[in-house]
């Protein structure tokens, strides 16, 4: 009786034909190129968070203290307002979830289109950085 079911462990089906329900241990076994996880991972940031599209600002943790000064721990969430910009370059509004640092940045940068064309594509979410990819094919077309 031993050996049976010793054989049948031996007929199962091989480890490497799994596949896990949880997508990250997919991506260890399957590897996808680096651009493709990137934007994967940045979506997931991005979606449903409290987080600025412009300038990935998060919620901070930190400790509310009283006055025994018992600490407990808190949260310090961005000051989000859905904004609508109007690009120039693209003739046309887009809305965005921003902080109000990410408002007085703007302004400080010469507006929505140059603000987009200096930031960095880490900070930016998945439609921001679509919108600068459309702006500088309109820059490069009207400059060519």
């Amino acid at each position: 009786m031993l050996r049976s079911k010793t054989l049948s462990r031996l007929d199962a089906p091989p480890l490497s034909t799994y596949t896990s329900a949880v997508p990250e241990m997919d991506a260890i076994s399957n590897p996808e190129p680096a651009s493709q996880a990137d934007a994967r991972g940045r979506q997931r940031i991005f979606a449903m968070s409290r987080r600025c599209e412009l300038t990935a600002k998060a919620p901070l943790v930190g400790h509310k203290v009283s006055h025994s000064n018992i600490k407990t721990k808190r949260r310090f969430l961005p000051n989000l307002v859905n904004v609508t910009f109007v690009s120039e370059a693209l003739s046309s509004s887009v809305r965005f979830r921003v902080s109000t640092h990410a408002l007085r940045s703007v302004d400080h940068r010469g507006g929505f289109d140059a603000f987009l064309l200096k930031a960095r594509d880490s900070e930016l979410s998945p439609k921001a950085i679509e919108i600068k990819r459309q702006i500088q094919k309109k820059q490069a077309a009207k400059a060519g």
